[in-house]
């Protein structure tokens, strides 16, 4: 279960985010694949002198990018999520940690690609230059695809689920979280969207398909690692799409009104690419209010959990009021 730090029986947020940081870090550490001699990097300096010859094993420069961005940090919302979820039905962090990190290598390989020139052109991620600034372009867009594909080898691997039946429906929920009915869908729409006038609801569909489909899956995951119910999975689903949802109207607020050093990247990116966010559409005291709207929501999907899922109102209440 997920340690829970109580101070005048209040969840501590940040004390339980931290363990499931250490815990998670030391997991994709291991799991992430190391160069060693076989795999030594060569410059672009050596290559270029050695014209024609094959440098078998250069393929440590890609891992070397995928443990950069991988291990690189954040709030580790989604893996947290994904073992809160998994312990409202008696299993242990040590059982659900493989797909929680399979669920963090697919968000992170998301941030590798949402960085590109091609799409946000982001130089700063984490406080840190983007994977394609430390390495370059095709090393990123590499260690990204090699992110996404390590994601389902683990998904599908006995040590997620000894359940065969489990771990099938981990990768097709996943799968559809993450692909052009989920997250890929969400990017094309927003790259669809600078410059456009969209209603409201096509925001809302827009960063509910981007950010909302991958905190959904990240809840659901636990939800199918426990085996449980439909009724408390549809729980469970209803109360990340809210909060996913009001994640998203703060990523905007703070984007609109946050400074580089607290955010830890470029500010202000939306105005400049004329993307469409509800921050433009209907202003920043209004998206002020939704987001809280939204968190009060996502907690009230939650009573059927009683106490056990005070972690959960806990993310709920935060995500609407930090600061990066």
């Amino acid at each position: 279960m997920i340690k829970i730090v109580k101070d005048d029986d209040n969840f501590d947020l940040q004390a339980a985010l931290s363990d499931v940081s250490e815990l998670l870090d030391a997991t994709m550490d291991e799991l992430l694949p190391r160069p060693t001699a076989s795999s030594s990097i060569i410059s672009l300096e050596d290559r270029n002198q050695v014209e024609g010859e094959c440098h078998v094993g250069g393929e440590g420069r890609v891992m070397e990018a995928m443990r950069y961005s991988a291990l690189s940090g954040g709030k580790r919302l989604r893996p947290f999520l994904t073992l809160t979820c998994a312990s409202l039905f008696g299993v242990s962090r040590e059982a659900s940690i493989y797909t929680a990190a399979a669920i963090e290598f697919i968000h992170t390989y998301s941030l590798i690609h949402d960085d590109l020139p091609a799409m946000d052109d982001d130089d700063l991620r984490r406080g840190k230059p983007s994977c394609h600034i430390q390495f370059d372009e095709a090393t990123a867009i590499l260690a990204g695809d090699a992110l996404q594909t390590l994601a389902f080898q683990l998904l599908a691997d006995r040590e997620a689920h000894p359940d065969p039946s489990v771990r099938c429906e981990l990768v097709r929920s996943v799968a559809r979280a993450a692909g052009c009915s989920g997250m890929v869908g969400g990017q094309m729409l927003d790259l669809y969207s600078e410059n456009q006038e969209l209603s409201v609801d096509e925001i809302i569909r827009l960063q509910r398909l981007k950010t909302g489909e991958m905190f959904a899956i990240s809840c659901e995951a636990g939800a199918i690692l426990g085996k449980a119910p439909d009724k408390q999975r549809k729980a469970l689903h209803r109360y990340a799409h809210d909060m996913g949802l009001a994640f998203q109207i703060t990523d905007d607020r703070l984007d609109a009104e946050g400074t580089r050093e607290e955010t830890g990247k470029e500010v202000n990116k939306d105005d400049k690419r004329g993307k469409a966010t509800l921050i433009g559409a209907m202003g920043v005291d209004w998206a002020r209010e939704q987001g809280q709207i939204l968190a009060r929501q996502a907690i009230g999907h939650l009573s059927c959990f009683d106490k056990k899922a005070d972690g959960l109102r806990a993310l709920a209440d935060y995500v609407v009021t930090r600061r990066s």
